[in-house]
């Protein structure tokens, strides 16, 4: 039986178990989830780490919206009791359709109702499907539900879709398929300090292995997660490469209005809620200077209005 990462205080056996990937706890997402709510039966959800994707094209560009810390606190927040982190190896892949649902599903987690989107496919070279899992469930006293894709009349909501919205510096229509705002999650890194010479001292935060949103200024809601200052702000924040400073690695830098304090080693959340303009570089710390306090302004007055 396969080793589970992580569970939080409730039996394993005897769940109802949405399954899937579920990077960005999108609509779709949340209504494979809401159809294995079972009154009486733990809710789970079986989740894949690292992201199958990312096993089989290992160099491929970052693609996920959700580091693993944001997916799991996003999935307590909507109320999951168990949450199942299969290990995504060599194991797990080489496993047949049939012997991830014998092995994995009935023997090992002994799920009693499992949720799958009519799209969903497991197993060695994808052959599990929903109509394997309609005809060999009822063999091992698995209930199943499939949920329908979610759209409306911009198409199917999908991970896809996300990533191709906040591309483009459209949060909103990002939010519109998530139900939420987009959110990036890290801890406080101590940065290069120009932001503090500038008059804007920044929190800086990673976005390495996440899918990168287009380039530019954002308003945004900045929530720390811990330590002394937990709370929720508001924020102007900078997402790029900083090329007014040469070409640097991409990250997210948040000017947090009317906040005074440390923040380093703090756990936040950022959500992206207007994009305002893109990344420029200024030929001099005084244009930049001048554009910062009109990016803030601006920043402030969609923030009072959104």
């Amino acid at each position: 039986m396969l080793i589970f990462e992580r569970y939080t205080g409730v039996s394993l056996r005897g769940a109802s178990v949405a399954m899937g990937n579920f990077d960005g706890v999108h609509l779709g997402h949340c209504s494979v989830i809401d159809l294995a709510r079972v009154d009486g039966l733990p809710l789970g959800v079986i989740s894949f780490e690292p992201h199958p994707r990312s096993f089989f094209a290992p160099d491929a560009p970052p693609f996920r919206l959700m580091n693993v810390s944001a997916k799991r606190h996003r999935l307590a927040k909507i109320g999951v009791d168990v949450l199942y982190d299969l290990p995504f190896d060599a194991q797990l892949a080489s496993l047949s359709a049939m012997a991830f649902l014998r092995d994995v599903l009935a023997e090992g987690l002994g799920v009693n109702h499992l949720v799958v989107g009519e799209d969903f496919r497991f197993g060695k070279g994808r052959t599990g499907d929903v109509d394997f899992l309609r005809t060999h469930c009822p063999d091992f006293d698995i209930d199943l539900t499939v949920a329908p894709l979610i759209s409306d009349e911009h198409g199917h909501y999908s991970s896809s879709a996300i990533r191709s919205a906040l591309a483009a510096g459209q949060p909103e229509d990002a939010a519109r398929m998530l139900g939420h705002w987009h959110r990036i999650d890290g801890v406080v890194e101590k940065g290069d300090q120009r932001g503090r010479e500038l008059g804007f001292p920044t929190a800086n935060i990673s976005v390495q292995e996440l899918h990168l949103p287009r380039f530019g200024v954002y308003a945004v809601l900045f929530d720390v997660l811990t330590g002394p200052h937990k709370g929720s702000y508001q924020g102007a924040a900078s997402l790029g490469e900083r090329p007014t400073f040469g070409r640097n690695i991409p990250n997210l830098e948040v000017f947090v209005f009317d906040f005074s304090g440390d923040l380093y080693g703090a756990e936040v959340s950022v959500a992206l809620v207007h994009f305002q303009r893109p990344e420029l570089k200024f030929d001099s710390l005084d244009a930049l200077i001048e554009q910062m306090h009109l990016d803030c302004a601006q920043s402030r007055e969609m923030l009072a209005n959104a």
